[in-house]
């Protein structure tokens, strides 16, 4: 199968040159010591661009699908926005726009006062020659009659000339309001159509981006998901040969969508590797082996937010000698849209074997182990790392020696490459 085949390559590297085995991440509390993926390039990837580095910076195929959806959003919204901003301007310029309406009536007022003044200079003028036009056999009280019509028609006239000039104010405001909001109904079409283009120019950038992510997730290129969490609890610091175990290996989607298909990879191993190790989730209740590539299992739908438990039963045969063995767990999840990913890193939870008899020999034969360390409901005791001691150092003959551990080590973080392979779906070749 591609993937064991990738797998065995991750071996001979971790063998002739453990040192392209990134450093061990510093243990938390929570989830033991993090172990990175080792430094294998995805299918298409350069071999000079590590997993993690090359990847990790690189926006998500959600992200990009979140990001084209936006722009796609926003360049609508500007088609619209330029639509109405076009309807208003229109709006404006139509005679029956209010500004139109006012301004329209204004100037109607103004010509009204200016006839009305015209017509008060005539009545003045016809007054003052009426006055002037008097015989000279005319009476005092024709004459007074006379002075007092020309007085009545100047005031007149000097009503209508105010009566202008107000009037004539207010076309000109009327008329100023009604340009300024037709110049600026225009300015609005110009900005709306420049707002377009950009956001056509955005949307066309997010949907190549897309696209090529799309293209490159075909090709095999996953990428790292930190939002995806995966933790141990119930595994005891120590296990007598002979017994079985069970605890609990929880997947987290802590992302903000669902997640198709996810992969809990749970690698068990121990003195010698006389270990059995079964999986059962809430959906395959029926107790089952681990495959070949030691994930346990699949999760349909793991929703936004929400997580699943696998159960796992350890075995250990009661031929097994005294020593060490670590449980090694990640998740890598594959979208129906072909977006893919996984768990950054490994995370290794250590524990110990013992036998049902002492061993012969006196008690100091075997060096101490680091204080256990709570995980959940159970004290696991974590994964030294070489530069505290490594599993060669426990003085077991059956302990895996450090170059041989490196190398098992190097199969359990291989089996991440099937973010890059691919994992095949059931009924599917590999």
């Amino acid at each position: 199968m591609k993937i064991r085949r990738l797998l065995a390559t991750a071996v001979v590297a971790a063998v002739t040159a453990p040192a392209a085995l990134a450093p061990v991440a510093p243990a938390s509390a929570a989830t033991g010591p993090a172990v990175p993926r080792p430094q294998v390039p995805p299918l298409g990837r350069s071999s000079g661009a590590p997993y993690a580095a090359d990847d990790a910076a690189r926006p998500s195929l959600m992200e990009l699908e979140k990001a084209a959806a936006a722009a796609r959003q926003a360049y609508d919204a500007a088609v619209t926005a330029e639509a109405a901003a076009v309807r208003a301007l229109a709006d404006e310029l139509s005679d029956t726009a209010p500004l139109a309406v006012a301004a329209a009536g204004a100037v109607r007022d103004a010509e009204a006062a200016a006839a009305a003044r015209q017509a008060a200079a005539d009545r003045l003028a016809d007054a003052e020659a009426a006055l002037k036009d008097l015989p000279e056999g005319a009476t005092e009280a024709e004459k007074a009659r006379a002075e007092q019509d020309v007085a009545d028609a100047l005031a007149a006239a000097e009503d209508a000339a105010e009566a202008q000039e107000t009037a004539g104010t207010r076309a000109k405001e009327a008329t100023r309001a009604r340009d300024d909001a037709r110049a600026a109904a225009s300015a609005r079409v110009h900005r709306a159509g420049e707002d377009k283009a950009k956001a056509l120019a955005a949307r066309e950038a997010a949907d190549k981006a897309l696209a090529d992510a799309r293209e490159e997730a075909e090709r095999g290129a996953c990428v790292p998901e930190d939002r995806l969490t995966v933790e141990v609890t119930g595994l005891p610091a120590t296990i007598t040969a002979g017994t079985t175990v069970d605890f609990t290996v929880r997947v987290g989607n802590g992302t903000d969508r669902t997640l198709d298909e996810v992969w809990p990879y749970v690698k068990v191993e121990g003195p010698d590797d006389l270990l059995d190790v079964l999986w059962s989730t809430a959906g395959s209740p029926a107790w089952q082996d681990a495959d070949a590539d030691h994930y346990a299992g699949a999760v349909e739908k793991l929703a936004a937010g929400a997580h699943a438990e696998v159960k796992v039963r350890l075995r250990v045969a009661a031929s097994a000698p005294a020593g060490d063995g670590v449980a090694t767990v990640a998740a890598d999840y594959l979208n129906d849209d072909e977006s893919c990913g996984g768990t950054p890193e490994f995370h290794e939870y250590g524990f110990g074997v013992v036998t049902a008899a002492p061993l012969p020999g006196p008690p100091a034969a075997r060096p101490a182990s680091p204080a256990p360390q709570t995980h959940g409901a159970a004290a696991t005791r974590p994964l030294t790392t070489p530069a505290a001691g490594s599993l060669a150092d426990t003085g077991s003959s059956s302990a895996v020696p450090q170059v041989a551990g490196a190398a098992a080590t190097a199969v359990a973080l291989g089996a991440g490459l099937i973010l890059a392979v691919r994992r095949r779906r059931p009924g599917t070749e590999a």
